[in-house]
This record gives C-alpha cells, sequence and structure tokens, in this order.
C-alpha cells in the first residue's frame, strides 16, 4: 500500500506549500504509530496540516483548543449518574478519535496536560477505575508556541518523551507564500480541493506494513550506537531513552516505507535521527551558556558514529 503515500502527500501539498520535508516527517509520525508535535510560531500553518491530514486519509478528526482551563475530564471523558438505569454512565471525552489535535498544548495546566500520558502511551483511558480503548489507529497530533511565548509552559519530559517526531514548518519561501496567495484567489479554499485517498482502515494497515518493514542487524547496532552517544554526550544532561530507541528504529522503517522500499538503510536512520531526538536532549547548563543547539550536537554525534556496510 506505500503507493498511496505519494498520493497523500500530494493532497497535503495542496494547502501546505514548499513544506515538502515537514509533510514527510509527519506522515512518517502516523506510518510508525506514533505521535508527532508540532512546534513554531502561530499562523504557519500547523492545525491546517492535521486537518488535511485527517481529511485525505479518512480519519475520525477531533481537536481541542488547549487553554488554562481546559479540564482533564474535558479530554478523558467523565462519569455521570443515570437516572434510568441508577447508575454511573460513562461520557467519553474529546479523545476518542483517530486523529486527535491537541492545539496549543503548552497552554494547558499541568494537570490537563498530564490527561494524555495514558492515551498517547497504550491507547487507552482510565476513568473512576474503568479503562476505555481508543479508536485504531490513534494518532495525536500536538501543536505548541515555542517555549517562552506568552501564556505557555513547558510540557513535562514525560510527555515530550511520547511524542515519535518533533517538526517545525518555518516561515514559507516568497514564492511559496506567493503560490499560497495565489491558490486564493477569490474566496478560494484549497481544504476544499483535498480528497480522500484512504480510510482509517487502510492507515492501520500500512502502519502494519512498516512494522515489517527489515532493519538488518548491523543496522540495528548502529540505531543503539547513536543513541548511546546521547548518553555519554560532554554537553548533554540527559540523553534519550529507550522509548526514543524504539521510536528511531519505528521511524526509520516508516521512512525507508514512504520510499517504497521494504529495508531499510543508513540513510533513513540519519533522516530521522534528529526530528526522533531533538526534543528528549537536555543540554548542560554550560552548553546553553555557550549558546548550543542540540541540533549541532545531533550533527556531532552522527558524524562520530560509524556507518555500517548493508
Amino acid at each position: 500500500m506505500s503507493e498511496k503515500t505519494n498520493q497523500i502527500i500530494n493532497e497535503i501539498k495542496k494547502v501546505i506549500c514548499g513544506k515538502d520535508h515537514v509533510i514527510l516527517l509527519a506522515l512518517a509520525g502516523m506510518l510508525s504509530g506514533g505521535h508527532v508535535l508540532i512546534e513554531d510560531v502561530p499562523g504557519v500553518g500547523k492545525t491546517t496540516m492535521a486537518l488535511a491530514f485527517s481529511k485525505t486519509m479518512g480519519l475520525d478528526y477531533g481537536r481541542v483548543q488547549f487553554t488554562p482551563d481546559v479540564l482533564p475530564s474535558d479530554i478523558t471523558g467523565f462519569s455521570v449518574y443515570d437516572k434510568v438505569s441508577q447508575s454511573m454512565k460513562y461520557q467519553p471525552g474529546s479523545i476518542f478519535h483517530n486523529l486527535f489535535l491537541a492545539d496549543e498544548l503548552n497552554r494547558a495546566s499541568s494537570r490537563t496536560q498530564s490527561a494524555l500520558l495514558e492515551a498517547m502511551e497504550e491507547g487507552q483511558v482510565t476513568v473512576d477505575g474503568n479503562t476505555y480503548p481508543l479508536p485504531v489507529p490513534f494518532t495525536v497530533f500536538a501543536t505548541q508556541n515555542p517555549s517562552g511565548a506568552s501564556g505557555t509552559t513547558l510540557l513535562p519530559d514525560s510527555q515530550m518523551d511520547r511524542f515519535a517526531v518533533r517538526i517545525s514548518m518555518g516561515y514559507p519561501s516568497a514564492a511559496d507564500e506567493k503560490a499560497m496567495l495565489e491558490s486564493r484567489k477569490n474566496g478560494n479554499n484549497p481544504m476544499n480541493l483535498v480528497q480522500r485517498i484512504s480510510s482509517a482502515q487502510e492507515l492501520a494497515s500500512m502502519q502494519n506494513e512498516v512494522s515489517q518493514v527489515f532493519i538488518s542487524e548491523p543496522l540495528l547496532d548502529y540505531i543503539i550506537a547513536l543513541v548511546s552517544k546521547t548518553r555519554v554526550h560532554k554537553e548533554l544532561e540527559r540523553g534519550a531513552s529507550p522509548r526514543a530507541t524504539l521510536a528511531l528504529s519505528a521511524m526509520a522503517r516508516a521512512y525507508a516505507y514512504l520510499f517504497h522500499r521494504n529495508y531499510v538503510i543508513p540513510a533513513d536512520v540519519q533522516a530521522v535521527f534528529a526530528p526522533v531526538m531533538g526534543h528528549r536532549l537536555l543540554l548542560t547548563a554550560e552548553a546553553e551558556v555557550n549558546e548550543k543547539r542540540p541540533e549541532a550536537v545531533i550533527r556531532e554525534i552522527i558524524k562520530s558514529v560509524a556507518v555500517p556496510k548493508v
């Protein structure tokens, strides 16, 4: 089914101009069975991209605009007394969708943010001692404004680690911005041009195919060596977790799948290493004083680890 991925990408490009690699990484995140964090300033198309994915992939879509007054029960649901049955009845929360958009997640309270932890890791929510499974497939697209923006709070480390990939939209080039304006002439909405290409069931099938993409033993060792370097690097206070190792492996498989290969090559691992690791690494105080960026450390790590011949 990997041939469908080209069609999906082409549909997203109708509304997101000049961000082909960002679209590719977001789709890889979904195909890997992971969750996607989009971090950037307001107005660059974060929400639009999530909506376009849900439309072209035929996914049940839900969105919550996170603010300080959003409660955990708004997300996970709550129990209310039913007079007819004389018992407590569960009312599902807003998270029960194939694609859940947590818009501006870092504007919510820590308590509300934590309501997503079980859902993102285990595909279920627990309310009043009862566990309720989420739809399959299930993906969280979360957007956040850069740290320090007005009204934002840092996402907890445990939640950051649950995102398979973090991407940034960035500003469009002058040519892409002009194309954006052209596509909206006479009141046209490019979103109306987005066609449905697949379904939730087909996404689940693609995820299953991705999980079967072959990774050789030398490449597994390469992945482990890269992750291990993050744990001993002198400029990193904290390296990547074992969950990050799993995410890197899954993302490499998905990246290979998007190029219609049933096996992973070193270039796949290298292409997704920074988006998978960047939000998980914590710089030392000295590195921050020297204005070192995690991306620079990641480049050093890639250069320092020998590439296997496969």
